[in-house]
């Protein structure tokens, strides 16, 4: 479920997923209410373009440590693409 950052207190989330669009968001806004996962979403921007680079505005969903697993499941399984760290 939707949640205030002071639900989470001062522990560490991990990024779950970006929406880029609104419907988009919604939808997993719904998946994780549906699964009983708690959630954080925040907006923020990000880069976007091939030829002309603009800033972006998109949803940032973050969960615990211990339902990310849970919650990336979800995601895949209704065909969402979970973020992941880009190996540096």
């Amino acid at each position: 479920m939707r949640q205030e950052p002071d639900f989470f207190g001062d522990h560490e989330l991990d990024l779950l997923f970006m929406a880029r669009r609104l419907r988009e968001a919604l939808k997993v806004e719904g998946l994780l209410t549906e699964a009983g996962i708690d959630y954080l979403v925040e907006t923020g921007t990000y880069t976007g373009g091939l030829l002309f680079k603009r800033e972006l505005t998109g949803a940032f969903f973050y969960v615990a440590p211990v339902d990310t697993q849970r919650a990336q499941e979800v995601l895949v399984a209704n065909r969402f693409r979970p973020y992941k760290e880009e190996a540096g």
